[in-house]
């Protein structure tokens, strides 16, 4: 039999295959169901206690979904305000950061202008009780849940203010609370314009343009900076439209491939670009996901931009928010996207979990593909950018320092003591005040272990294993104390971090997320390298020399 009737043959017994294969699928699930219901039924019957149906579902829901992937989960109708976070970036309550530490949660950072910061909360305020309702010890998510609500509706907070000893009542109105797609764009010295884009909600592409266009009027710029660190992603259709802003008409940005028809689909740019022809460059980290990697990839791809920083998260899954019953959602992942070289960058195949649950990145490079220039670039590891900027890495006693909200707590005595700083650009942290940071660290019950610690323990460990230790407990016990005294030294050998932290802290204290972000423009070294390829600043002309692959 030739290969020719071999494969009519296989197409012809495809559909009966498709649809026996449907048949016992659907066999499978409505016995499944059955199994169940008498499960659920049998327990409320037969269980020595009275049983929580609703909660008892919801666990089996949850349970159920964790064998898939991590973005496919169930919402019940209590956490409905979250889908309007995820995509429209906008909730009803107090506006707000908070965190959990000293068994209660504490305001972390006022929105400036909503609630919270036009009741007066400040960083630090610890909530006692929301409506009545006691929080001690309750967990971020719970209190959360009872701070958001329907806009114009009150709530009466009870919290416990550092230095003060009364409890303290502040009566709230809630109000429709929207996150920032763009908390800051500028344009830096040499006509540099810079965006920061947090997320990609309703408007993202709208607002990145007007913010673009606005700065082009008014200067001459010599190149655009799109600052995606830290952006997990969200809207497909804003991903594809920040693109079309750079990108001509009808060229195909991304498309995605899943189970049925309808969720093959290609997106394309729709417009006519704004600005072909700006010198671009995008920043990214490890937790640039998502729509962030359609972007960075697509004008990779294209040899649109050339993309700074450290490989992306690798997220290359689509998800789709499903109504269900009883007021309920899911989201769940219906398909791959697919960028313009035709990769996919999905990290992780979740179809290959093990058995015991775990799931480790491969570092090995995936298969090649070609950006429009012909440079080689990889599938299956996020986005690998252009320009590899090792990330700074925080000494052991900064990590602590901030781990134990030592920086946090003092930021707040500080704010206590100082009515007024300089603006963000210019406020520095002097001697004076980080001689006032180390004694507040002093007063604190501050520990940590170092790697070093860590490592002398396992040694001494290893030597009375080994039959060494007695004989040479001399010499460990002078590097033991040898090890204390340069752990005495750490905060004055770590100062230059330590104080870029602190500084941070204590500016948002004045000026919010706003002057957070402005403050730590000054010392970004992604950032200085971005600016040095566009403005051409070593004479090595690098960009072009980037996009054009010459060290491919």
């Amino acid at each position: 039999m030739n290969r020719f009737k071999l494969l009519l043959l296989a197409l012809l017994f495809l559909p009966t295959l498709i649809f026996a294969q449907e048949k016992q699928n659907n066999f499978e699930i409505s016995k499944s169901i059955d199994i169940y219901n008498n499960v659920l039924k049998f327990l409320n019957m037969n269980y020595v206690d009275e049983i929580n149906p609703a909660e008892l579902n919801e666990t089996a829901i949850h349970a159920m979904l964790r064998e898939l992937d991590p973005y496919t989960v169930f919402i019940p109708e209590s956490e409905i305000e979250d889908v309007r976070l995820l995509t429209m970036g906008e909730y009803g309550g107090i506006g707000s950061i908070i965190q959990y530490y000293d068994d209660n949660v504490h305001i972390s950072e006022p929105y400036e202008n909503f609630p919270a910061h036009k009741a007066g909360l400040l960083p630090g305020d610890a909530i006692m009780e929301i409506n009545g309702v006691n929080t001690e010890k309750k967990s971020v998510s719970e209190v959360s849940e009872l701070l958001k609500g329907q806009p114009g509706s009150e709530l009466t907070l009870k919290i416990k203010r550092e230095g003060e000893k009364n409890i303290i009542t502040k009566t709230l109105t809630r109000e429709k609370i929207k996150i920032d797609n763009i908390p800051y764009y500028t344009v830096l010295d040499g006509g540099i314009a810079y965006i920061i884009l947090n997320q990609f909600t309703k408007d993202a592409a709208k607002e990145l343009k007007d913010a673009f266009l606005t700065m082009r009027s008014e200067n001459d710029l010599k190149g655009l900076i799109i600052d995606l660190r830290g952006n997990g992603g969200g809207l497909l259709n804003e991903a594809v439209d920040i693109v079309n802003i750079f990108v001509p008409k009808n060229k195909l940005v991304v498309y995605t491939q899943g189970k049925t028809p309808d969720q093959n689909r290609n997106y394309y740019t729709k417009h006519e670009a704004d600005d072909i022809d700006i010198p671009l460059a995008i920043l990214v980290n490890e937790s640039s996901a998502s729509a962030s990697e359609i972007v960075s990839g697509a004008i990779q791809d294209f040899d649109r931009g050339v993309i700074i920083g450290q490989r992306t998260f690798g997220k290359g899954l689509v998800q789709n928010i499903l109504p269900m019953a009883y007021n309920t959602q899911m989201k769940v992942t219906i398909a791959k996207y697919y960028i313009p070289s035709k990769r996919c960058i999905q990290e992780i195949d979740y179809s290959k979990k093990a058995k015991n649950d775990t799931l480790t990145k491969n570092d090995t490079l995936g298969a090649e593909f070609r950006t429009a220039n012909g440079r080689i670039v990889y599938e299956g590891h996020g986005i690998q950018p252009d320009v590899k900027i090792e990330p700074e890495m925080l000494s052991t006693i900064t990590a602590h320092l901030y781990a134990q909200n030592m920086i946090f707590k003092y930021a707040n005595k500080f704010y206590r003591e100082h009515k007024t700083i300089a603006s963000p650009d210019k406020f520095e942290i002097t001697d004076e005040i980080y001689n006032d940071f180390v004694k507040f660290v002093e007063s604190q019950d501050f520990k940590y272990t170092s790697e070093s610690e860590k490592d002398f323990e396992e040694l001494v460990k290893t030597a009375k294993t080994e039959g060494y230790y007695d004989n040479i407990k001399e010499q460990l016990d002078l590097l033991e104390e040898e090890l204390k005294s340069h752990k005495d030294n750490d905060l004055v050998n770590n100062k230059k971090e330590i104080s870029d932290i602190l500084k941070m802290e204590i500016v948002s204290r004045y000026y919010f997320q706003k002057g957070r972000i402005i403050s730590a423009l000054n010392d970004d070294p992604e950032l200085k390298r971005a600016v040095e390829i566009l403005l051409n600043s070593n004479g090595k002309n690098e960009y072009e020399t980037i996009l054009k692959g010459i060290n491919n």
